[in-house]
């Protein structure tokens, strides 16, 4: 196995360590790239639902930019929704903004009922563009 290097994003590095876990490794030509929420850089929750799934979907962005990436590069998406009878369609109105042109990542989408304070949670797992490069 590859050593895994750990990607954080700018400004927040305190707060996964406080956290004790990584916002994101490179392992193997992947980034894997744990749950983001709409979490301010205080790590306090986003009160309003549609800017908490936006600010979810720019803390992944920051972190596929600081590992090269972009959303174009994410082949699997995972979504975690609070009450998703409630929520799922608004996310979904939003998510246009930031997934991109087809063809679009595989999605698995769960149900949850808490996600401490947040609700709305999304990972994902990124070909990195230079493994792309070399595979090609």
């Amino acid at each position: 196995m590859d050593t895994r290097d750990v990607v954080f994003p700018p400004g927040r590095q305190a707060l996964y360590e406080r956290n004790r876990y990584s916002p994101a490794v490179r392992c193997n030509g992947f980034l894997f790239v744990s749950g983001q929420v709409g979490s301010r850089e205080d790590g306090s929750p986003e009160p309003d639902f549609d800017e908490q799934v936006r600010l979810a979907f720019r803390n992944l962005n920051a972190i596929l930019a600081e590992a090269g990436c972009s959303f174009d590069d994410v082949v699997d998406v995972t979504v975690f929704i609070v009450d998703p009878e409630k929520h799922f369609e608004k996310a979904w109105k939003i998510v246009p903004e930031f997934w991109g042109d087809a063809p679009h990542p595989t999605l698995t989408g769960i149900g949850v009922t808490c996600l401490y304070g947040f609700h709305f949670e999304i990972k994902a797992i990124a070909k990195l563009p230079e493994a792309a490069r070399r595979a090609a």
